[in-house]
């Protein structure tokens, strides 16, 4: 039964990539609100650590290794939540590579890569997902975007493409979803300090907080307050 503290207790929820940033904020957070959590990587050292966590603080949360971009992973990854838990309520697409390669020097294997785990990695797992979801008529899948799915950035033709297809699929996903009674959404996060973009600029909150309307810029636990909204039943 939920409540105003707990208002996802009894969720059974999936997040992708959520080893670290965006992923692992979003996951405990479900988790705290109630949610039976299992959260993927390809890294089982930080999945090993964020489970570490999870215990520590009283958070409901499994982990396993599965490769967002694998046919064969997405698949079973579905099946063994299903088999562990008995359903599937909230998916969250949150797996996704970026880089920062100017196209003339983009080599079309690091174009693959990351179009294939960011945008056909969400398209299979939220396919897998609306297959047993669509038969109770629940559900929720919440997928990861981009302002860079609308917003040009050098560098970054790829991650830009890949997100805007998230976007693309996610309207027709919901679409589709209304018929049997589930929700498709996502978030479009702009300049989040995580562990990628502070290696990437050491003074990131410095170089890009000038640049958002609000003066900061955004952090992990702004992105799962709202994952965690769109994955509730308000």
């Amino acid at each position: 039964m939920s409540s105003e503290t707990n208002p996802l207790e009894g969720k059974i929820a999936i997040v992708t990539g959520s080893g670290q940033g965006n992923g692992r904020a979003i996951g405990l957070r479900l988790g705290s609100d109630g949610a039976s959590v299992f959260s993927t990587d390809l890294r089982a050292d930080l999945l090993d650590e964020l489970q570490v966590h999870a215990d520590k603080i009283g958070v409901r949360l499994a982990t396993g290794v599965y490769d967002a971009s694998s046919v064969t992973d997405s698949e079973r990854l579905i099946a063994d939540v299903i088999k562990a838990y008995g359903r599937l309520d909230v998916m969250v697409n949150n797996a996704g590579l970026g880089g920062d390669t100017p196209l003339v020097e983009m080599t079309d294997e690091e174009w693959d890569r990351v179009l294939d785990v960011t945008l056909t990695g969400s398209m299979r797992c939220t396919r897998a997902s609306m297959r047993i979801m669509g038969a109770p008529g629940h559900g929720v899948i919440v997928n990861n975007a981009s302002v860079l799915g609308w917003r040009a950035q050098a560098g970054q033709s790829h991650y830009a493409a890949a997100k805007a297809g998230v976007m693309a699929l996610t309207r027709c996903a919901a679409i589709e979803g209304v018929e049997s009674g589930g929700r498709v959404n996502c978030v479009a996060p702009g300049c989040v300090e995580i562990e990628r973009t502070r290696e990437e600029s050491p003074d990131y909150a410095g170089t890009w907080s000038p640049l958002t309307p609000l003066g900061r810029v955004g952090q992990v636990e702004d992105v799962a307050d709202a994952v965690v909204f769109l994955a509730g039943d308000k």
